[in-house]
């Protein structure tokens, strides 16, 4: 880790993360005792407790300034945060002021498809109060949902939404 041995805190000897799986599925960590099976024949910890037995990471996206509630002067605002999709990557995020249409936002360059990219929503804020809603789109052309679910058993889902106060 950063060019030392990995500590035992971090999971020394191994840490092993599988791309483009939830944690629970499939990063190990503090092993206890390890062998050979198939995944059909073996059902990690967290499946008996209600969690889907695969569970690929979805195509989602978050708001990160302004934070919820914040206020803001009116006039240009960024808006900015992540978004991810491993190993699809993101091809485009796009923000929603107001149920109006939905505006493309700029992207960084991420390192990979299997990681988070960042986004920049530059917004001519006016005063009064805005819901601001992000969504992103993988390289597949697959649009995250807006459908909202609760986390188990596979993820949760829907756009994440803000309300922020804009001053004259």
């Amino acid at each position: 880790m950063n060019g030392d041995p990995l500590p035992a805190e971090h999971g020394f000897p191994a840490r092993l993360i599988v791309p483009g799986l939830y944690g629970y599925v499939s990063a190990t960590k503090w092993l206890a005792k390890i062998g050979l099976t198939t995944l059909e024949a073996f059902d990690g910890y967290w499946v008996p407790l209600g969690w889907a037995k695969e569970a690929p990471i979805l195509t989602q996206s978050r708001i990160d300034v302004p934070r919820a509630r914040d206020s803001v002067q009116a006039g240009q605002v960024a808006v900015a945060g992540v978004a991810w999709a491993p190993d699809r990557g993101v091809s485009k995020v796009e923000v929603q002021v107001d149920d109006r249409e939905w505006a493309p936002a700029e992207l960084s360059v991420p390192i990979s498809d299997a990681t988070w990219v960042q986004w920049l929503f530059r917004w001519p804020a006016t005063p009064g109060t805005h819901e601001l809603s992000v969504r992103a789109t993988d390289g597949t052309g697959e649009v995250q949902t807006p459908a909202v679910t609760r986390p188990a058993p596979d993820g949760a889902r829907g756009h994440h939404t803000i309300s922020v106060s804009v001053g004259g």
